[in-house]
């Protein structure tokens, strides 16, 4: 699993989720998104505004709401999402009743190597954090250019590295341009760049070709002989 993992609240990790998500299954991957933000849930309705929620009749409940991470994992021992769209899990219904650590563990065991399962996290400064990173094994930071998100980021990337999560690298977002030693300040590879976007990001197709850039790098490098992957 890669926890998509940033500084403050918006810093772009729902949209990279959502994107990098929808840009692996246009590859062929069978993709699973799941909702790390039980305080301030917000991937399925982006999911659903992008158009890339891939309902599944067997998790979902009458009421017609998306399947949880919690009723994915009941369903058996192993997630398996469509190829035609990401199956993307929400928090639970009562989520504070419910472990984080041990949903996303158990969310963690149900899922196959072969898939890649993305975990939108809270922001990095937030000790829910905590639970994602440690179910994850390895994390993909997403930040803004602006001196106070990338110091943000940077705290994040520290707290990922000590809960035995490394950053694969690091995506700065809405910009056209990135300048050199960002990838030096977290320790890790600048991985990708993605533009300033329209009112719906996902729907510009410079940020599309982005998110597809971005999928091919992360399978190339890194995932090439796990992923199943066109």
């Amino acid at each position: 699993m890669i926890a998509v993992a940033g500084g403050k609240g918006g810093s772009g990790k729902t949209t990279t989720t959502v994107g990098l998500a929808s840009a692996l299954s246009r590859r062929g991957a069978s993709v699973i998104a799941a909702d790390a933000d039980w305080d301030l849930p917000n991937l399925n309705g982006l999911a659903t505004e992008a158009g890339v929620a891939a309902p599944t009749p067997s998790l979902t409940a009458s009421t017609g709401a998306p399947p949880t991470i919690t009723e994915a994992v009941r369903e058996g021992d192993t997630v398996r999402p469509r190829r035609s769209r990401p199956l993307v899990l929400a928090p639970p219904t009562a989520s504070d009743d419910v472990d984080a650590a041990a949903a996303f563990a158990s969310l963690a065991g149900a899922t196959s190597s072969e898939r890649p399962t993305l975990l939108d996290c809270p922001a990095g400064a937030s000790p829910d954090v905590a639970a994602p990173l440690r179910a994850a094994d390895r994390c993909l930071l997403v930040t803004p250019l602006r001196r106070p998100a990338l110091r943000d980021a940077v705290k994040t990337a520290a707290i990922a590295r000590r809960l035995d999560c490394p950053p694969i690298g690091v995506v700065a977002v809405r910009t056209e341009s990135v300048p050199d030693g960002v990838g030096d300040l977290f320790g890790c590879p600048l991985f990708g760049r993605v533009p300033e976007g329209d009112a719906e990001p996902l729907s510009d197709p410079a940020v599309r070709s982005a998110y597809d850039d971005l999928a091919r790098r992360l399978v190339r490098r890194d995932f090439a002989s796990d992923w199943h992957v066109a």
